[in-house]
Formats: structure tokens, C-alpha cells, sequence
């Protein structure tokens, strides 16, 4: 195996458009030369949220154009490449395939390795684009579509402590800015809001906190703040903009109480593994949120735990990421084939039960 490996990375799970090259060289830090995204916030605007179909349709016409892009900002050509990874799963099933396809199709013609990815390992091992790794390390994974705290104990060894039994955190905040009229994505319009509000203006559950353990629940959270708008919406079925500011502001304050005190109770399971460095890393596309990271940083500091996350522009979804975590695939061995499948659901923790339950096509994440 060589010292660097330079790898190409795809993402395509939700509505980001992603291709990246990531250059790693041994007991060195990793170096993203291209990481190209395009999103999709003006094609599922005016429907609030993301429809699955749009979303698959851009992707299919624009992850050719991104991995042009990637390759030339990087100046690699793609027989260059050590290898090709991309995200297989799980996320909405058109876009995956579009970027399974995609993958296989550049694997085929130029000879290059591929290496399918989990989607949500390619955000736990995130904070090793900045940072070396540690392990055994606790994650928390906070994102649109999941929340999870798992203890990686490994590239691809992952033991799940607790998670959301209903919506993710991301997706709250998305329904929260939907109910008082701001636009999507409603993570960073919420987040904004809630700088010039009131957080104690209305008094907002802390689901579960009552119960022992790691889950957490969000979804009555969401229909609180539902409750509240309806105190204060006017006769013209509009809210003024101060009770906006203060519903986000709660929200927010809410959704961060949950997961510091989560992440207190998480972090002595995970401390019972006695860790030569105790880490607490979080990633995802919540982990961007800056109320949310300090009341995490802060936690870290009462437990004597080093903090780590990477860096912002790799919290939300990225091809990087992918690119990384295909890297430290290859590098223990794995690679995948032509008979690479696109996955839909496809949970990190193969041994426990899944959490929010199993269909026909599997566990869901």
C-alpha cells in the first residue's frame, strides 16, 4: 500500500451535489485540494423541504459537471486517482443511485478502485480531515436526517449508546421554520431568528430528560412550538416579527438542552471504556449551529474531555468527507465491485436492533 493515496469522493444522499479530492499522506494531517458542492435550495423552495425527485433529477444531471470541477481545481487527472468512493447509503434511494452510478461508471473506464461509503461514517470520521483520529472516540452525529451518539471504536466499528426515537434535530428545526414562516433550509434561519429572541418567552418541553439514557425525542418539541405560534398568531394568520425571534430562540435553546444533557450521560458510558484520549466529537449538519456547539464545548469542559468537530464548511453534507472516509477504507483493505449497491437504509451499528424500526428494504439508519 503506498504512503499517499489521493482519492475522489461523491456525494449525493439528499440535496447537495457534492465531488471532492482528498490527498493523505501517512502520520500527516489529510489535504482537500477541490471539495465542490451544489446545492439545491432554489429547486425545492417553494415546496418546504426537499422533494425526492427534484432532488434526483439535479443530481443525475449535475454530478458529472462537480467531478469535472473537482478534478480540474485539484489538477488530478482521473487516472491519477488512488481510488473512487462514494456514498452508497443510506439517504433518498434516486440520489444515491445517481452517484453509485456515476462511481461505477468512472470506476469501469479508467480502472480505479471503488470503495462504497456510508454516508453517516463519512460524518463520523469527519473531524479527521482537520485532526488525526482517536479511538476509541464518542460521536455525536447531529444532522437533518439522524442523531445518534456512538462510541467509534474503529474505521468501520461503531457501538450506538442512544439516538432520536422520532425526528432528528435537523429536521425540527426545518418544521419549526416552516410553522413561523421562515425559509429553508431552517437550520441556519432558526439559528439567526433566535439571536434577536426571547428564549424564555415561552415555556418549551426538554423531551425525555426525565427518562434515564442517551435517546432523545424531538418530534413534541415541534408540536409545542406549534402550540405556542397559535397563542400569538394574529387575525391575519400572520406572526409578528419579535414572536418569531422569541419561538426560535426557544426552540433552539430547547434543542440545546437536550443534547448537552444527552451528551453528559453519553460521555460517562463512553468514559467506563477508560480512552487514552477522551474525545467528544460532533459532526453533521447541526454541529454548524453555534448555540448548540458551545453548550457542547461547554459540557466537554465540565468533563474533562477534549472537544473536536470539523470544520464548518464539512459539517453540512460534502463529498469530502466521503472522499476521506473511502480513503481509510481502502487503506484497511476494502473495496468494493461492480455489484455495488445503492442503500436507502443502512444503519453503522450492524449489532443492535435499529431504533426508529425495519421495512422490506432493511434497518433504517
Amino acid at each position: 500500500m503506498k504512503n499517499t493515496l489521493t482519492f475522489l469522493g461523491l456525494e449525493s444522499s439528499c440535496d447537495d451535489t457534492g465531488a471532492a479530492v482528498v490527498r493523505h499522506t501517512l502520520g500527516e494531517i489529510s489535504d482537500v485540494l477541490a471539495n465542490v458542492i451544489e446545492g439545491q435550495t432554489d429547486l425545492h423552495a417553494n415546496f418546504g423541504g426537499v422533494v425526492p425527485e427534484i432532488a434526483a433529477r439535479a443530481h443525475a444531471e449535475r454530478i458529472d459537471h462537480c467531478v469535472e470541477r473537482a478534478l480540474a481545481a485539484s489538477n488530478v487527472a482521473l487516472a491519477d486517482l488512488d481510488g473512487i468512493a462514494v456514498t452508497a447509503g443510506p439517504g433518498l434511494i434516486g440520489g444515491v443511485l445517481s452517484g453509485v452510478m456515476c462511481a461505477k461508471g468512472l470506476s469501469a473506464g479508467s480502472g480505479v478502485p471503488l470503495v462504497g461509503v456510508n454516508h453517516l461514517a463519512g460524518h463520523a470520521l469527519s473531524p479527521g480531515l482537520s485532526e488525526p483520529l482517536s479511538f476509541p472516540m464518542l460521536m455525536l452525529l447531529v444532522s437533518g436526517g439522524h442523531c445518534q451518539f456512538l462510541i467509534v471504536r474503529g474505521i468501520d466499528e461503531f457501538h450506538r449508546l442512544g439516538g432520536t426515537i422520532d425526528d432528528a434535530p435537523g429536521e425540527a428545526f426545518d418544521k419549526v421554520a416552516r410553522l413561523t414562516g421562515l425559509p429553508q433550509p431552517g437550520g441556519p434561519a432558526v439559528e439567526v431568528a433566535a439571536r434577536s429572541g426571547n428564549a424564555k418567552r415561552f415555556a418549551l418541553p426538554r423531551p425525555l430528560l426525565d427518562r434515564p439514557g442517551c435517546d432523545m425525542s424531538f418530534s413534541g418539541l415541534k408540536t409545542a412550538v406549534l402550540r405556542a405560534r397559535d397563542t400569538v398568531i394574529t387575525d391575519e394568520n400572520t406572526l409578528h416579527r419579535q414572536d418569531v425571534n422569541d419561538l426560535a430562540a426557544g426552540f433552539q435553546a430547547a434543542v440545546s438542552d437536550v443534547l448537552a444533557e444527552k451528551t453528559r450521560r453519553a460521555i460517562d458510558i463512553y468514559l467506563d471504556e477508560n480512552p487514552t484520549k477522551a474525545t467528544l466529537a460532533v459532526a453533521g449538519g447541526v454541529a454548524a449551529n453555534q448555540a448548540i456547539r458551545s453548550a457542547l464545548e461547554t459540557v466537554s469542559a465540565e468533563k474533562g474531555v477534549t472537544f473536536t468537530a470539523p470544520a464548518m464548511q464539512y459539517c453540512t453534507d460534502n463529498a469530502a468527507m466521503i472522499a476521506w472516509a473511502g480513503l481509510l477504507r481502502f487503506r484497511e483493505g476494502a473495496q468494493d465491485d461492480l455489484t455495488l449497491s445503492a442503500r436507502p437504509r443502512w444503519p453503522l451499528d450492524r449489532l443492535q436492533a435499529s431504533m426508529l424500526g425495519s421495512g422490506k428494504k432493511g434497518a433504517k439508519a
